[in-house]
């Protein structure tokens, strides 16, 4: 996901900053926009907690394919009880008929992003955040579901309060329920020939 505010006063069933969503939560700021949807920093009125929250774009919600993808991210996440996957803590419909879900809020870059900045991780480093993340992978294949899309991109590095880096493995989008007559399964999302993630 782009991080950048260019081009989200284009769609207008973005919210704006100061304003209130579903009665809980204050918009801050956009703090990132992709293809499909855009993420931003707001306050939960009553709790004062700040939070991220998610929003399919205006021009995607007339298609149910990508809708349904939208909650398959929400439903499988939210099934993962792993410090390393993004908690979901809500998911709706916001009153400009755009689905939103309500994330706890990360500080710190992705994988992809130290990558660029850094070059190659040293081996335990390297062996650290791989074995981070194979924590929350390890915890969604026992409960069937297939992430389908690891890559640096979607390896967030979310600093800790002692300043250490915990990995937390995000977008699971288009992750696939091995089970496709189970509760949440998405079968139907993904024909034989094509092809899904990253090449």
């Amino acid at each position: 996901m782009t991080m950048s505010g260019h081009g989200h006063q284009e769609d207008q069933s973005l919210p704006k900053t100061g304003d209130l969503i579903v009665g809980k939560y204050r918009i801050e700021k956009l703090i990132g926009k992709g293809g499909m949807g855009a993420v931003f920093s707001a306050q939960h009125e009553l709790l004062g907690q700040r939070v991220a929250v998610k929003f399919l774009l205006g021009d995607i919600v007339t298609n149910q394919e990508a809708v349904q993808r939208f909650l398959n991210e929400a439903r499988n996440a939210a099934k993962i009880q792993s410090e390393h996957v993004c908690r979901v803590m809500d998911v709706g419909t916001a009153e400009s008929g755009l689905p939103y879900m309500v994330l706890e809020f990360l500080e710190g870059l992705d994988l992809s992003q130290k990558l660029e900045q850094h070059g190659p991780l040293g081996v335990e480093e390297a062996v650290d955040y791989t074995l981070q993340a194979l924590e929350a992978i390890a915890q969604a294949h026992a409960l069937g579901i297939v992430h389908r899309d690891l890559k640096p991109a979607n390896l967030y590095l979310a600093r800790r309060a002692d300043g250490s880096a915990t990995v937390k493995v995000l977008d699971f989008g288009i992750a696939k329920a091995s089970n496709p007559f189970g509760e949440g399964g998405n079968h139907s999302l993904t024909s034989t020939n094509s092809m899904m993630g990253s090449p």
